[in-house]
């Protein structure tokens, strides 16, 4: 046995959760293993070393299983951008945009051929491969074109964890059909059922434990309880899940505005992570209020979301907050809608044509058809000197300084790093912008950012000698990985240790 797969009744059911414990699980074990997801639909993504984009989830269980990621983990990523139609990632790298009706007419088959290859390398150079499969396994219209769930099991004869959540309703009725609709090759796949998100006494579970066995003839391996979601799923779905709840020792606000299409909001996880920081996601249609700062995050379609901004008044909204004074900080796609102009002549976006920014920067920017994505590092200048801050670029758009073209001898902003072309800020420090994912990432960096708003309240300063937020992620996976290891039995998984590779 090469793999294990986990595939779920519905999405949001807590396949990534279970995969990534399972990561750090057997890697504590003693396996070298690897996650693998065929195909994933997301807007967060991340960088390998090589310069290859994948899914966020997929470098999060690498990093649980304490290896380096690489786009063999995720072959196929699209990135939704609007109208139906998605950006094509193949092997780390776009290769086209696609309407859903086309997709699998022009990338089925070299997509199952990057899937199989990918896999092959994987199970050549690791023990096991913990493969996640993608919503239900069960969709009848969807099956005969499917490169993520059964195929992949069927591929690899690896046995299934079928995963469902028990905390929306429905859970025994869900693992029935999804088994019914199985074909019979499929379901003698599935060799145990975990049901996750469980609150309450696991005596009242009990009764109906033993009926799902007794009607489907295979075991509940796990049952795991309730736990906040300790890394980030793969779209923004949990963000429509997520009610702002001031925290209670909570002393600064920091509104990110939930743009239409936006991208990694994982970039604000470490935020979130601060005692004295509550971040509170706000729609376009929202009264923004009044936060400590705004951020503009993100975005598949910088166009198309800075055009809802200016629709919904939110645009006119955020220049007012920083014209009286107030901080506001953009990354990447929202970096770019802080300048004077946008411009996507070829249509890349969707949206060809010149648009007005909110012009808060002096920038222009240009949407081009080369993607921008390599991992960096960088010292700072703002808000702190020579501190070193480590992330990554996804971008298609091309941002210029504009003040000398318009006749300007002093420049009204200043370069945030020692590369300059990675973000600046103003010179009253209230308006921020970046093209680096991660930012928030690197502690000192982000300790002293939130010192600068701390400082406009008269608030103490937080000390700025922390760990970077990776060494947080691997005290919150230990701890996901030590309740489900509590609740779940993977001994009918599991080859014998002889199995394993030497080294």
């Amino acid at each position: 046995m090469k793999a294990i797969m986990v595939v779920g009744t519905t999405s949001h059911a807590g396949k990534s959760l279970v995969a990534t414990a399972l990561c750090r699980i057997l890697s504590r074990r003693g396996w070298r293993v690897t996650p693998f997801k065929g195909q994933n639909m997301a807007l967060n993504a991340y960088v390998t070393p090589n310069g290859g984009e994948i899914g966020h989830a997929q470098a999060v269980q690498a990093w649980a299983a304490g290896v380096m990621p690489c786009v063999e983990m995720n072959p196929i990523l699209l990135k939704p951008q609007g109208d139906m139609t998605s950006q094509v990632i193949l092997m780390g790298k776009a290769v086209g945009k696609v309407s859903a009706a086309d997709y699998y007419e022009q990338y089925f088959t070299q997509g199952w051929q990057a899937i199989e290859e990918s896999l092959r390398r994987l199970t050549n150079d690791f023990d096991l491969v913990v493969c996640e499969g993608a919503g239900s396994p069960a969709e009848i219209n969807l099956k005969h074109r499917d490169l993520t769930n059964m195929r992949v099991a069927m591929h690899l004869n690896a046995p299934t964890l079928l995963v469902v959540d028990i905390d929306r309703g429905g859970a025994f009725a869900h693992v029935v059909g999804t088994l019914e609709l199985l074909e019979p090759e499929e379901r003698a796949l599935i060799k145990g059922v975990v049901i996750n998100k469980f609150r309450g006494q696991r005596s009242l579970l009990d009764s109906g434990i033993t009926w799902l066995e007794e009607r489907t003839g295979i075991p509940v391996v796990g049952v795991i309880p309730w736990m906040e979601q300790i890394f980030p799923a793969e779209d923004s779905l949990d963000l429509l899940e997520r009610n702002f709840q001031k925290k209670a020792n909570s002393e600064i606000t920091i509104a990110v505005i939930r743009l239409p299409r936006i991208s990694n909001f994982t970039d604000f996880d470490p935020l979130e992570s601060e005692p004295s920081v509550t971040v509170k996601y706000v729609l376009p249609s929202q009264p923004l209020g009044h936060p400590d700062a705004v951020i503009l995050p993100g975005t598949k379609t910088t166009i198309a979301d800075l055009l809802v901004l200016q629709k919904t008044g939110m645009a006119a909204a955020i220049q007012e907050y920083a014209a009286a004074g107030g901080t506001v900080l953009g990354i990447c796609g929202g970096f770019q809608m802080l300048g004077k102009m946008l411009a996507d002549p070829e249509g890349i976006e969707g949206q060809e044509g010149r648009y007005q920014g909110l012009s808060l920067l002096p920038l222009k920017t240009v949407i081009a058809g080369n993607k921008v994505a390599r991992q960096r590092i960088v010292t700072s200048n703002y808000p702190q000197v020579g501190l070193p801050v480590t992330g990554y670029e996804i971008h298609q758009g091309r941002s210029r300084l504009v003040e000398s073209e318009e006749g300007n001898t002093q420049s009204s902003c200043k370069p945030l790093f020692d590369d300059p072309g990675l973000g600046i800020v103003d010179i009253n420090q209230s308006v921020w912008g970046s093209y680096l994912h991660g930012l928030f990432d690197n502690g000192p960096w982000r300790r002293a950012w939130l010192n600068f708003l701390r400082q406009q309240r008269g608030l103490p300063s937080l000390p700025t000698g922390v760990a970077n937020y990776r060494e947080q992620r691997e005290t919150m996976l230990n701890l996901l990985a030590d309740t489900v290891e509590e609740n779940l039995d993977l001994s009918p998984f599991l080859p014998s240790q002889k199995a394993k590779k030497e080294g």
